[in-house]
């Protein structure tokens, strides 16, 4: 089997695992819809642009570039069960420049992907105290406001 799974590309693997995680979901073994999410995006962010990943206890940012910005990074998988586009919680509005998000349909498929400014960021995010931290909905409406850049087509041409 393992051999099997090494002939398939990166999106067959993929759609076998939402296969997968709905199975389970169905058998009452699981009840999120989001991983492995947000090490996909990460994953996808730094591979099209080049970024160094920062260390997993790194606090307020995902990874850097060439110039030192850095970027938090975040990704939604719009499920059939769950259309939310909530990203995960924002912890520190100050540790990061730019938030680099993307969200994905239900295969994982990538559906809009962009970089939005910290500045717009913590204007539009909201408090959440039981949580200690922001939640950020990314809306089809971002991508006309100012400053935010569409990176959709970047992502997708990452093999």
């Amino acid at each position: 089997m393992i051999e099997t799974l090494k002939r398939k590309t990166t999106a067959e693997l993929l759609m076998l695992h939402a296969a997968i995680m709905e199975e389970l979901r169905g058998r009452q073994v699981l009840r999120s819809a989001n991983n492995p999410t947000g090490d996909l995006a990460e994953y996808l962010f730094c591979a099209a642009f080049g970024w160094k990943q920062a260390a997993n206890s790194e606090k307020g940012f995902d990874a850097t570039d060439t110039n030192g910005i850095r970027y938090q990074i975040k990704g939604r998988r719009i499920h059939r069960r769950n259309p939310s586009r909530q990203l995960s919680a924002i912890r520190d509005l100050t540790g990061f420049d730019v938030l680099a998000a993307v969200l994905f349909d239900d295969d994982y498929n990538i559906t809009r992907a962009a970089f939005i400014p910290a500045a717009t960021v913590k204007e539009k995010a909201v408090y959440v105290g039981h949580t200690n931290s922001h939640k950020f909905i990314l809306k089809d409406s971002m991508w006309a406001v100012p400053d935010v850049l569409d990176v959709t087509d970047r992502l997708r041409a990452v093999p």
